[in-house]
């Protein structure tokens, strides 16, 4: 149960973050008119990367907060904080493309196609920052941090539904990487519109749920008077 409870959690948080569907716009424009098969390849490597970049983020997550001295109280408050910003920025984004936006203008700085083979472009900037930018960074940090349980086993059953979460989406990517062309042509941008609307509601009450849960464990460390 723990499981799917961490993997819902994880995956309600990331989704429009990662934003597979507004990605592939992004992905799209970047690579151009080019064969299927280009497409799929660059897809595959795209979806492995993401599954490496961010499990390697997640497993260190502990290691850093450590390092820094940072408590897991602090980094729900922090986290939850910015989850919350991220959700009321895409909710609030006239833009329909909610966060495709922000990720083209990070894309857009780093960005020199005219230079580099697509196959060098896999991990930079098709996998950092387009399908997974900073926000994304942010946001896996503190799942990885909320994830982390006293028990053993509830700790490697929270941060295995973490982990499914982030295959599940990365194989999501990949679809959606791997049939751009195709898949922006059907999906009429209403749509995806009011589901991004509806996923960054979500996001919101994610992040200031995990803040809460911070605020409540430091409360109960303040002095009684």
């Amino acid at each position: 149960m723990l499981v799917w409870t961490t993997f819902l959690l994880a995956f309600s948080a990331l989704l429009p973050i990662i934003n597979p569907l507004g990605s592939a716009l992004i992905f799209l424009g970047l690579v151009g008119e080019a064969p299927p098969r280009v497409y799929k390849t660059l897809a595959r490597k795209i979806a492995l990367n993401n599954i490496l970049f961010l499990v390697v983020i997640e497993l260190l997550g502990s290691t850093i907060l450590k390092f820094f001295g940072i408590s897991l109280p602090i980094i729900q408050v922090a986290g939850g904080l910015v989850i919350t910003a991220l959700g009321w920025g895409m909710l609030n984004q006239p833009d329909a493309q909610a966060t495709a936006q922000a990720k083209q203008d990070e894309a857009d700085a780093c960005l020199d196609a005219t230079t580099k083979a697509l196959e060098q472009k896999t991990f930079y900037p098709f996998t950092f920052p387009v399908t997974s930018g900073p926000g994304t960074l942010v946001v896996t940090l503190t799942l990885s941090a909320h994830a982390s349980k006293p028990a053993l086993v509830d700790n490697i059953l929270s941060h295995a539904g973490l982990f499914l979460a982030i295959i599940i989406l990365s194989v999501a990517v990949y679809f959606c990487y791997a049939f751009a062309p195709r898949i922006t042509r059907a999906i009429a941008p209403t749509t995806v519109h009011g589901v991004l609307r509806v996923m960054a509601f979500i996001v919101l009450s994610i992040g200031a749920q995990i803040a809460w849960n911070g605020f409540s464990a430091l409360y109960k460390t303040l002095p009684r008077l």
